[in-house]
Protein backbone atom coordinates (compact mmCIF):
# COMPACT_ATOMS: atom_id res chain seq x y z
CA UNK A 1 0.00 0.00 0.00
CA UNK A 2 1.45 3.52 -1.12
CA UNK A 3 0.05 6.56 0.27
CA UNK A 4 0.95 9.86 -2.26
CA UNK A 5 0.94 13.49 -0.38
CA UNK A 6 1.54 16.58 -2.97
CA UNK A 7 3.04 19.60 -1.88
CA UNK A 8 2.95 22.97 -4.09
CA UNK A 9 4.58 26.00 -2.50
CA UNK A 10 2.80 29.07 -2.37
CA UNK A 11 4.02 32.56 -1.52
CA UNK A 12 2.53 32.72 1.80
CA UNK A 13 4.07 29.39 3.11
CA UNK A 14 7.51 28.90 0.82
CA UNK A 15 9.49 25.82 2.16
CA UNK A 16 13.06 25.22 0.49
CA UNK A 17 14.89 22.02 0.86
CA UNK A 18 18.47 23.71 1.39
CA UNK A 19 19.95 21.94 -1.91
CA UNK A 20 16.83 23.44 -4.04
CA UNK A 21 16.96 26.36 -6.29
CA UNK A 22 13.95 28.40 -7.11
CA UNK A 23 15.28 28.40 -10.52
CA UNK A 24 15.19 25.18 -11.21
CA UNK A 25 11.59 24.54 -12.95
CA UNK A 26 11.70 20.52 -11.84
CA UNK A 27 11.38 21.16 -8.11
CA UNK A 28 7.92 23.09 -8.68
CA UNK A 29 6.56 20.08 -7.36
CA UNK A 30 7.30 16.94 -5.93
CA UNK A 31 5.85 14.57 -4.39
CA UNK A 32 6.28 12.20 -1.03
CA UNK A 33 6.02 8.71 -1.02
CA UNK A 34 6.31 6.22 2.16
CA UNK A 35 5.99 3.03 1.89
CA UNK A 36 5.31 -0.23 4.14
CA UNK A 37 7.93 -0.39 7.10
CA UNK A 38 10.67 -2.69 6.07
CA UNK A 39 13.20 -3.95 8.51
CA UNK A 40 16.85 -3.98 7.49
CA UNK A 41 19.79 -4.90 8.88
CA UNK A 42 20.91 -1.10 9.67
CA UNK A 43 17.55 -0.59 11.16
CA UNK A 44 17.23 3.39 9.41
CA UNK A 45 14.29 4.89 9.48
CA UNK A 46 14.11 5.89 5.46
CA UNK A 47 12.09 8.95 4.06
CA UNK A 48 12.77 9.11 0.45
CA UNK A 49 11.82 12.43 -1.69
CA UNK A 50 10.66 11.61 -5.37
CA UNK A 51 10.57 14.42 -7.54
CA UNK A 52 7.22 14.61 -10.06
CA UNK A 53 7.95 13.20 -13.18
CA UNK A 54 9.99 10.57 -11.85
CA UNK A 55 13.05 9.76 -9.68
CA UNK A 56 15.80 12.75 -8.78
CA UNK A 57 17.32 13.19 -11.95
CA UNK A 58 20.22 12.52 -11.48
CA UNK A 59 20.72 14.74 -8.47
CA UNK A 60 22.46 14.43 -5.19
CA UNK A 61 23.63 16.60 -2.86
CA UNK A 62 27.58 17.27 -2.49
CA UNK A 63 27.39 17.57 0.71
CA UNK A 64 24.93 16.17 3.27
CA UNK A 65 23.15 18.91 5.09
CA UNK A 66 23.54 18.94 8.54
CA UNK A 67 20.06 18.61 10.70
CA UNK A 68 19.86 20.84 14.37
CA UNK A 69 19.76 17.63 16.17
CA UNK A 70 22.65 16.26 18.04
CA UNK A 71 22.69 12.83 20.08
CA UNK A 72 24.71 12.47 23.18
CA UNK A 73 24.61 8.50 24.65
CA UNK A 74 27.41 6.40 26.27
CA UNK A 75 30.32 8.98 25.81
CA UNK A 76 29.81 9.44 21.84
CA UNK A 77 28.03 12.76 20.06
CA UNK A 78 26.08 11.62 16.48
CA UNK A 79 24.26 14.50 14.70
CA UNK A 80 21.33 13.72 12.10
CA UNK A 81 22.31 14.55 8.53
CA UNK A 82 20.01 14.76 5.41
CA UNK A 83 21.94 13.26 2.35
CA UNK A 84 19.09 13.95 -0.20
CA UNK A 85 17.43 10.57 0.12
CA UNK A 86 17.33 9.60 3.75
CA UNK A 87 18.15 10.83 7.28
CA UNK A 88 21.37 9.50 8.57
CA UNK A 89 22.46 9.73 12.06
CA UNK A 90 26.33 9.79 11.82
CA UNK A 91 29.03 9.68 14.75
CA UNK A 92 30.50 13.23 15.08
CA UNK A 93 34.58 13.96 16.27
CA UNK A 94 36.99 16.59 15.75
CA UNK A 95 38.14 15.32 12.78
CA UNK A 96 34.66 15.10 11.07
CA UNK A 97 31.70 12.47 10.46
CA UNK A 98 32.02 8.89 10.28
CA UNK A 99 29.11 6.75 10.35
CA UNK A 100 27.86 3.86 8.70
CA UNK A 101 27.76 3.65 4.81
CA UNK A 102 29.56 6.91 4.20
CA UNK A 103 32.10 5.39 2.25
CA UNK A 104 34.96 5.81 4.64
CA UNK A 105 37.20 2.65 4.53
CA UNK A 106 37.80 0.51 7.61
CA UNK A 107 40.16 1.16 9.99
CA UNK A 108 41.25 -0.69 13.06
CA UNK A 109 42.36 1.67 16.11
CA UNK A 110 43.47 0.54 18.83
CA UNK A 111 42.90 3.34 20.97
CA UNK A 112 38.83 3.41 20.26
CA UNK A 113 38.68 -0.32 21.11
CA UNK A 114 40.17 0.75 24.26
CA UNK A 115 37.79 3.35 25.10
CA UNK A 116 34.65 1.93 23.85
CA UNK A 117 36.41 -1.01 25.96
CA UNK A 118 36.27 0.59 29.58
CA UNK A 119 33.08 3.04 28.60
CA UNK A 120 30.96 -0.51 28.42
CA UNK A 121 32.35 -1.73 31.58
CA UNK A 122 32.23 1.83 33.51
CA UNK A 123 27.97 1.56 31.76
CA UNK A 124 27.97 -1.79 33.83
CA UNK A 125 29.22 -1.21 36.70
CA UNK A 126 28.47 2.52 37.18
CA UNK A 127 25.21 4.38 37.28
CA UNK A 128 24.90 7.12 35.21
CA UNK A 129 24.36 9.79 37.61
CA UNK A 130 26.15 9.72 40.44
CA UNK A 131 28.70 11.98 43.08
CA UNK A 132 32.38 12.08 41.99
CA UNK A 133 33.39 10.14 45.04
CA UNK A 134 31.96 6.75 44.01
CA UNK A 135 34.26 5.54 41.72
CA UNK A 136 36.70 5.99 44.58
CA UNK A 137 34.21 4.10 46.90
CA UNK A 138 33.71 1.44 44.00
CA UNK A 139 38.09 0.60 43.85
CA UNK A 140 37.84 -0.44 46.93
CA UNK A 141 34.70 -2.46 47.25
CA UNK A 142 36.49 -4.26 44.74
CA UNK A 143 39.51 -4.69 46.76
CA UNK A 144 37.24 -5.62 50.17
CA UNK A 145 34.63 -7.78 47.96
CA UNK A 146 37.40 -9.96 46.55
CA UNK A 147 39.19 -11.14 49.26
CA UNK A 148 36.28 -11.30 51.70
CA UNK A 149 34.82 -14.04 49.23
CA UNK A 150 37.76 -15.85 49.27
CA UNK A 151 38.11 -16.09 52.80
CA UNK A 152 34.39 -17.68 52.57
CA UNK A 153 35.55 -20.00 50.50
CA UNK A 154 38.39 -21.16 52.30
CA UNK A 155 36.00 -21.24 55.43
CA UNK A 156 33.33 -23.28 54.12
CA UNK A 157 36.13 -25.48 53.14
CA UNK A 158 37.39 -26.15 56.49
CA UNK A 159 33.92 -26.65 58.24
CA UNK A 160 32.66 -29.37 55.37
CA UNK A 161 36.42 -30.90 56.49
CA UNK A 162 35.75 -30.35 60.10
CA UNK A 163 31.80 -31.94 59.83
CA UNK A 164 34.01 -35.47 58.02
CA UNK A 165 36.57 -35.50 60.90
CA UNK A 166 34.48 -35.33 63.58
CA UNK A 167 31.36 -37.39 62.65
CA UNK A 168 32.47 -39.88 60.13
CA UNK A 169 30.27 -42.41 61.25
CA UNK A 170 27.19 -40.56 61.24
CA UNK A 171 27.78 -37.45 58.77
CA UNK A 172 24.46 -36.99 57.12
CA UNK A 173 22.34 -36.52 59.78
CA UNK A 174 24.92 -34.73 61.98
CA UNK A 175 26.03 -32.38 59.77
CA UNK A 176 22.19 -31.51 58.64
CA UNK A 177 21.27 -31.22 62.66
CA UNK A 178 24.58 -29.03 63.34
CA UNK A 179 23.80 -26.97 60.51
CA UNK A 180 20.08 -26.11 61.34
CA UNK A 181 21.15 -25.60 64.97
CA UNK A 182 23.31 -22.91 63.85
CA UNK A 183 21.63 -21.10 61.50
CA UNK A 184 18.65 -21.10 63.90
CA UNK A 185 20.77 -19.27 66.61
CA UNK A 186 21.91 -16.90 64.13
CA UNK A 187 19.38 -15.70 63.04
CA UNK A 188 18.14 -15.00 66.61
CA UNK A 189 21.00 -13.46 67.51
CA UNK A 190 20.49 -11.15 64.88
CA UNK A 191 17.03 -9.90 65.44
CA UNK A 192 18.25 -9.20 69.43
CA UNK A 193 21.32 -6.92 67.76
CA UNK A 194 18.87 -5.52 64.99
CA UNK A 195 16.70 -4.45 67.91
CA UNK A 196 19.06 -3.30 69.87
CA UNK A 197 20.99 -0.80 67.68
CA UNK A 198 18.40 0.26 65.17
CA UNK A 199 19.05 4.00 66.30
CA UNK A 200 22.83 2.99 65.68
CA UNK A 201 22.69 2.29 62.25
CA UNK A 202 21.67 5.91 61.40
CA UNK A 203 23.67 8.04 63.82
CA UNK A 204 27.06 6.25 63.79
CA UNK A 205 26.43 4.52 60.56
CA UNK A 206 30.42 4.20 59.73
CA UNK A 207 31.36 3.18 62.75
CA UNK A 208 28.96 0.36 63.32
CA UNK A 209 29.64 -0.64 60.19
CA UNK A 210 33.31 -0.99 60.39
CA UNK A 211 33.22 -2.92 63.82
CA UNK A 212 31.06 -5.03 62.40
CA UNK A 213 33.16 -5.99 59.63
CA UNK A 214 35.97 -6.68 61.99
CA UNK A 215 33.45 -8.95 63.51
CA UNK A 216 32.62 -11.10 60.43
CA UNK A 217 36.31 -10.62 59.61
CA UNK A 218 36.66 -13.06 62.94
CA UNK A 219 34.03 -15.29 62.74
CA UNK A 220 35.84 -16.60 59.34
CA UNK A 221 38.89 -17.49 61.88
CA UNK A 222 36.21 -18.87 64.05
CA UNK A 223 35.09 -21.09 61.00
CA UNK A 224 38.65 -22.11 60.20
CA UNK A 225 39.15 -23.49 63.81
CA UNK A 226 36.84 -26.05 62.78
CA UNK A 227 38.55 -28.95 61.28
CA UNK A 228 41.25 -28.43 64.69
CA UNK A 229 38.30 -29.03 67.05
CA UNK A 230 35.91 -30.93 64.99
CA UNK A 231 34.01 -32.32 68.09
CA UNK A 232 33.20 -28.74 69.06
CA UNK A 233 31.76 -27.96 65.70
CA UNK A 234 28.64 -26.75 67.12
CA UNK A 235 29.88 -24.34 69.19
CA UNK A 236 32.49 -22.99 67.24
CA UNK A 237 30.45 -23.07 64.03
CA UNK A 238 27.15 -21.58 66.00
CA UNK A 239 29.27 -18.65 67.53
CA UNK A 240 30.81 -17.85 64.44
CA UNK A 241 27.33 -17.56 62.83
CA UNK A 242 25.79 -15.21 64.85
CA UNK A 243 28.55 -12.98 64.32
CA UNK A 244 28.27 -13.27 60.62
CA UNK A 245 24.38 -12.94 61.17
CA UNK A 246 24.57 -9.66 63.21
CA UNK A 247 27.41 -8.28 60.44
CA UNK A 248 24.73 -9.39 57.81
CA UNK A 249 22.31 -6.99 59.44
CA UNK A 250 24.44 -4.35 59.91
CA UNK A 251 25.03 -4.22 56.07
CA UNK A 252 21.62 -4.14 54.68
CA UNK A 253 20.56 -1.66 57.38
CA UNK A 254 23.40 0.87 56.64
CA UNK A 255 23.65 -0.13 52.57
CA UNK A 256 20.48 2.14 51.84
CA UNK A 257 21.62 5.35 53.47
CA UNK A 258 25.32 4.95 51.65
CA UNK A 259 23.45 4.57 48.41
CA UNK A 260 21.59 7.30 48.73
CA UNK A 261 24.44 9.78 49.45
CA UNK A 262 25.86 8.83 46.03
CA UNK A 263 22.51 9.40 44.04
CA UNK A 264 22.37 12.64 43.45
CA UNK A 265 20.13 12.44 40.83
CA UNK A 266 17.33 10.67 43.02
CA UNK A 267 18.19 7.29 41.28
CA UNK A 268 18.59 5.20 44.40
CA UNK A 269 16.88 1.93 42.60
CA UNK A 270 19.92 2.35 39.74
CA UNK A 271 22.72 2.68 42.83
CA UNK A 272 21.15 -0.40 44.52
CA UNK A 273 20.74 -2.01 41.45
CA UNK A 274 25.20 -1.44 40.13
CA UNK A 275 25.81 -2.50 43.72
CA UNK A 276 24.45 -5.73 43.46
CA UNK A 277 25.97 -6.27 39.76
CA UNK A 278 29.05 -5.13 41.71
CA UNK A 279 28.68 -7.61 44.11
CA UNK A 280 28.35 -10.36 42.64
CA UNK A 281 31.26 -10.14 39.72
CA UNK A 282 33.58 -9.36 42.74
CA UNK A 283 32.63 -12.27 44.94
CA UNK A 284 33.19 -14.44 41.48
CA UNK A 285 36.22 -13.30 41.49
CA UNK A 286 37.34 -14.38 44.91
CA UNK A 287 35.78 -17.33 44.40
CA UNK A 288 37.68 -17.92 41.10
CA UNK A 289 40.98 -16.60 43.50
CA UNK A 290 39.82 -19.42 46.21
CA UNK A 291 39.42 -21.86 43.86
CA UNK A 292 43.09 -21.40 41.51
CA UNK A 293 44.88 -21.66 44.74
CA UNK A 294 43.23 -25.14 45.80
CA UNK A 295 43.94 -26.22 42.36
CA UNK A 296 47.47 -24.98 42.56
CA UNK A 297 48.15 -27.14 45.65
CA UNK A 298 45.79 -29.86 45.05
CA UNK A 299 48.71 -32.15 44.83
CA UNK A 300 50.17 -31.49 48.28
CA UNK A 301 47.54 -32.10 51.05
CA UNK A 302 49.46 -30.72 53.76
CA UNK A 303 49.69 -27.45 52.42
CA UNK A 304 46.32 -27.16 51.66
CA UNK A 305 45.20 -28.08 54.76
CA UNK A 306 47.51 -25.33 56.80
CA UNK A 307 46.62 -22.84 53.65
CA UNK A 308 44.02 -21.18 55.44
CA UNK A 309 45.84 -20.64 58.16
CA UNK A 310 48.28 -18.46 56.14
CA UNK A 311 46.42 -16.97 54.18
CA UNK A 312 43.93 -15.63 56.61
CA UNK A 313 45.80 -12.81 58.23
CA UNK A 314 46.89 -11.59 54.77
CA UNK A 315 43.65 -11.61 53.29
CA UNK A 316 41.66 -10.18 56.61
CA UNK A 317 43.81 -7.41 56.61
CA UNK A 318 43.35 -6.58 53.15
CA UNK A 319 39.87 -6.83 53.39
CA UNK A 320 39.64 -4.67 56.62
CA UNK A 321 41.64 -2.26 55.19
CA UNK A 322 39.50 -1.59 52.06
CA UNK A 323 36.48 -1.41 53.96
CA UNK A 324 37.97 1.05 55.73
CA UNK A 325 39.07 3.41 52.62
CA UNK A 326 35.89 2.55 51.01
CA UNK A 327 34.02 4.02 54.11
CA UNK A 328 36.35 7.04 53.72
CA UNK A 329 34.08 7.83 50.62
CA UNK A 330 30.93 7.86 51.37
CA UNK A 331 29.85 11.63 52.34
CA UNK A 332 26.88 11.49 54.26
CA UNK A 333 25.00 14.78 54.18
CA UNK A 334 22.29 13.74 57.24
CA UNK A 335 23.17 15.60 60.12
CA UNK A 336 23.83 13.77 63.38
CA UNK A 337 25.45 15.00 66.74
CA UNK A 338 28.73 13.99 66.22
CA UNK A 339 28.41 15.88 63.01
CA UNK A 340 27.12 18.41 63.54
CA UNK A 341 29.77 19.52 66.74
CA UNK A 342 31.98 18.93 64.00
CA UNK A 343 30.37 21.65 62.06
CA UNK A 344 29.20 24.04 64.87
CA UNK A 345 33.25 23.52 66.06
CA UNK A 346 34.50 24.64 62.56
CA UNK A 347 31.61 27.42 62.68
CA UNK A 348 33.11 28.93 66.22
CA UNK A 349 36.76 28.79 65.17
CA UNK A 350 36.79 29.77 62.22
CA UNK A 351 33.36 31.36 61.02
CA UNK A 352 33.37 28.13 58.31
CA UNK A 353 31.10 25.58 57.61
CA UNK A 354 32.76 22.32 56.54
CA UNK A 355 31.03 20.03 53.50
CA UNK A 356 30.33 16.52 53.78
CA UNK A 357 33.29 15.66 52.05
CA UNK A 358 35.20 17.45 54.60
CA UNK A 359 33.14 16.19 57.77
CA UNK A 360 34.14 12.86 56.52
CA UNK A 361 37.39 13.19 56.93
CA UNK A 362 37.26 14.15 60.42
CA UNK A 363 34.75 11.58 61.32
CA UNK A 364 35.64 8.62 63.36
CA UNK A 365 35.53 5.05 62.20
CA UNK A 366 37.22 2.95 65.36
CA UNK A 367 35.66 0.63 67.89
CA UNK A 368 32.02 1.88 69.58
CA UNK A 369 33.82 1.92 72.52
CA UNK A 370 36.50 4.14 71.98
CA UNK A 371 33.91 7.07 71.48
CA UNK A 372 33.54 10.30 73.41
CA UNK A 373 36.43 10.42 75.78
CA UNK A 374 37.68 13.62 74.63
CA UNK A 375 37.41 15.74 78.12
CA UNK A 376 34.67 17.98 78.65
CA UNK A 377 32.21 16.02 76.07
CA UNK A 378 28.90 16.86 75.67
CA UNK A 379 26.05 14.90 75.62
CA UNK A 380 22.25 15.14 74.81
CA UNK A 381 19.86 13.67 76.74
CA UNK A 382 18.45 14.20 80.32
CA UNK A 383 20.30 14.46 83.57
CA UNK A 384 21.11 10.97 85.42
CA UNK A 385 19.23 10.77 89.09
CA UNK A 386 21.45 8.27 90.55
CA UNK A 387 24.55 10.17 89.04
CA UNK A 388 26.39 12.78 91.04
CA UNK A 389 24.53 16.35 90.65
CA UNK A 390 26.06 19.44 91.04
CA UNK A 391 24.75 22.87 92.26
CA UNK A 392 24.97 24.38 89.41
CA UNK A 393 22.69 21.99 87.32
CA UNK A 394 20.35 21.98 90.27
CA UNK A 395 20.36 26.10 89.65
CA UNK A 396 20.32 25.97 86.00
CA UNK A 397 17.08 23.75 86.07
CA UNK A 398 15.40 25.83 88.62
CA UNK A 399 15.77 29.33 86.57
CA UNK A 400 14.50 27.32 83.26
CA UNK A 401 11.48 28.90 81.95
CA UNK A 402 7.82 28.00 79.85
CA UNK A 403 9.86 29.64 76.91
CA UNK A 404 12.53 27.66 76.42
CA UNK A 405 12.82 25.10 74.43
CA UNK A 406 16.18 23.78 75.90
CA UNK A 407 18.59 24.08 78.81
CA UNK A 408 22.36 23.29 79.44
CA UNK A 409 23.70 22.47 82.17
CA UNK A 410 27.15 20.82 83.76
CA UNK A 411 26.82 16.97 84.52
CA UNK A 412 29.46 14.85 86.52
CA UNK A 413 30.24 11.00 85.37
CA UNK A 414 32.89 8.32 85.82
CA UNK A 415 34.84 6.83 82.69
CA UNK A 416 37.00 3.77 82.39
CA UNK A 417 37.83 0.86 84.59
CA UNK A 418 39.37 3.21 87.13
CA UNK A 419 36.27 4.86 87.31
CA UNK A 420 37.86 8.56 86.57
CA UNK A 421 35.78 11.43 87.74
CA UNK A 422 35.04 13.74 84.55
CA UNK A 423 32.53 16.96 83.66
CA UNK A 424 30.64 17.43 80.81
CA UNK A 425 28.23 19.37 79.59
CA UNK A 426 24.49 18.48 79.01
CA UNK A 427 21.94 19.58 76.65
CA UNK A 428 18.12 18.86 77.82
CA UNK A 429 15.91 19.21 74.82
CA UNK A 430 12.24 19.93 75.32
CA UNK A 431 9.43 17.94 74.33
CA UNK A 432 7.81 19.60 70.77
CA UNK A 433 10.97 21.58 70.21
CA UNK A 434 12.29 21.87 66.31
CA UNK A 435 15.62 21.23 64.33
CA UNK A 436 16.09 24.26 64.61
CA UNK A 437 16.28 24.25 68.68
CA UNK A 438 18.13 21.22 68.20
CA UNK A 439 20.93 23.27 66.48
CA UNK A 440 20.66 26.04 68.38
CA UNK A 441 20.84 24.15 72.00
CA UNK A 442 24.10 22.40 70.74
CA UNK A 443 25.87 25.91 69.29
CA UNK A 444 25.45 27.12 72.68
CA UNK A 445 26.48 24.26 74.49
CA UNK A 446 29.52 24.22 71.97
CA UNK A 447 29.96 27.70 72.75
CA UNK A 448 29.75 26.90 76.63
CA UNK A 449 32.40 24.13 76.29
CA UNK A 450 35.00 25.85 74.11
CA UNK A 451 34.81 28.95 76.39
CA UNK A 452 35.11 26.84 79.67
CA UNK A 453 37.85 24.63 77.86
CA UNK A 454 40.21 27.97 77.04
CA UNK A 455 39.88 28.72 80.97
CA UNK A 456 40.89 27.26 83.82
CA UNK A 457 37.18 27.55 85.19
CA UNK A 458 36.49 23.88 84.52
CA UNK A 459 39.19 22.96 87.33
CA UNK A 460 38.01 25.55 89.27
CA UNK A 461 34.48 23.93 89.07
CA UNK A 462 35.38 20.71 90.07
CA UNK A 463 37.37 21.80 93.24
CA UNK A 464 33.76 23.48 94.45
CA UNK A 465 30.62 24.35 92.38
CA UNK A 466 28.94 26.06 95.22
CA UNK A 467 30.61 29.07 95.64
CA UNK A 468 28.57 32.00 94.83
CA UNK A 469 31.32 33.46 92.37
CA UNK A 470 31.00 30.21 90.67
CA UNK A 471 27.32 30.81 89.87
CA UNK A 472 27.57 34.30 89.25
CA UNK A 473 30.18 33.20 86.29
CA UNK A 474 28.50 30.08 84.75
CA UNK A 475 25.20 31.90 84.20
CA UNK A 476 27.13 35.15 82.70
CA UNK A 477 28.42 32.36 80.52
CA UNK A 478 24.69 30.99 79.78
CA UNK A 479 23.93 34.90 78.70
CA UNK A 480 26.98 35.54 76.89
CA UNK A 481 26.26 32.17 74.76
CA UNK A 482 22.35 32.83 74.41
CA UNK A 483 23.63 36.23 73.02
CA UNK A 484 26.14 34.66 70.37
CA UNK A 485 22.96 31.96 69.03
CA UNK A 486 20.77 35.12 68.33
CA UNK A 487 23.78 36.61 66.62
CA UNK A 488 25.00 33.32 65.04
CA UNK A 489 22.19 30.83 63.80
CA UNK A 490 20.97 32.57 60.94
CA UNK A 491 24.38 33.16 59.01
CA UNK A 492 25.31 29.29 60.27
CA UNK A 493 21.97 28.08 59.07
CA UNK A 494 22.18 29.56 55.53
CA UNK A 495 25.98 28.62 55.04
CA UNK A 496 24.62 24.78 56.53
CA UNK A 497 22.07 24.95 52.93
CA UNK A 498 24.65 26.51 50.89
CA UNK A 499 27.26 23.42 51.77
CA UNK A 500 24.70 21.00 50.88
CA UNK A 501 23.79 19.62 54.44
CA UNK A 502 19.88 18.39 55.05
CA UNK A 503 18.57 20.35 57.27
CA UNK A 504 15.17 18.83 57.57
CA UNK A 505 15.80 16.22 60.66
CA UNK A 506 18.69 15.61 63.09
CA UNK A 507 19.34 11.93 63.95
CA UNK A 508 19.48 11.27 67.25
CA UNK A 509 20.11 7.48 68.88
CA UNK A 510 17.51 6.41 71.61
CA UNK A 511 19.64 8.01 74.46
CA UNK A 512 19.70 11.00 72.81
CA UNK A 513 15.63 11.35 71.84
CA UNK A 514 14.93 11.82 75.33
CA UNK A 515 13.10 14.90 76.17
CA UNK A 516 11.70 17.18 79.20
CA UNK A 517 8.35 18.56 79.68
CA UNK A 518 7.67 22.16 81.57
CA UNK A 519 5.65 21.90 84.62
CA UNK A 520 4.56 25.22 86.21
CA UNK A 521 3.52 24.55 89.83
Amino acid sequence: MQSTIYYKPSTSHNFQLPWKSTKNPAFKTFRLSSKTLTLTNSLRPQITFELEGGANDGFQPSNPVKLPVVIQRHGKVSRYFWDGSRVRLLRVDGDGVDGGGSGVPFCFDLDKVVEASSLAIRNFFIPKQVSENYIGYVKWKFLHRVFSSALQVLATQAMFRAIGIGYSRSLTSAAALNWVLKDGLGRLSRCIYTASLASAFDTNLKRVRFTTSMLFTFSIGVELLTPVFPHHFLLLASLANVAKQMSLACYMATSPPIHRSFAIADNLAEVSAKSQIQSVCFDNLGLMLAAVLNMLLKNNQRLQTGLPFILYPIFSAIDLFGIYQGLKHVHLQTLTKDRLEIIIGSWISSGYVPSPEEVSKDEEINFMWSKGKEPLRIRIGCLNPKAQLSKLSVMTMQSVSNEDHYFICTEIFYQGLAKTREQGILLCIREGARTADVIMGLLQACYVCKALRSSMWESTTKASDSSDLILKEWFKLLDDSKRYVQQQFGPLNEQMMVRGWALKNILLNTKEQTRYSYMDD
